[in-house]
């Protein structure tokens, strides 16, 4: 299984990060855990300036924009 994180404020773009993640797990059959991180300390915890930013397994892979479905699946697959 794989722990995602989505940082960020609730935006329409982090939403639809969120969204594309969970679906490109279930396309996959890739058991995912997936959060939802909202509280802007934690945010910039990770190193994150631009939102939304995803964290797969404790390392941010994205930050800025909705990532390509594509590359989403990349990270689920490694």
């Amino acid at each position: 299984m794989k722990t995602i994180k989505v940082l960020g404020p609730g935006c329409a773009n982090c939403v639809n990060t969120a969204k594309l993640v969970e679906e490109a797990a279930r396309s996959l059959g890739v058991e995912i855990a997936i959060e939802k991180v909202t509280d802007m300390a934690a945010i910039l915890g990770y190193g994150v300036m631009s939102t939304p930013g995803v964290v797969v397994d404790g390392k941010v892979v994205h930050a800025g924009g909705i990532p390509k479905r594509d590359v989403v699946e990349s990270w689920l697959k490694a």
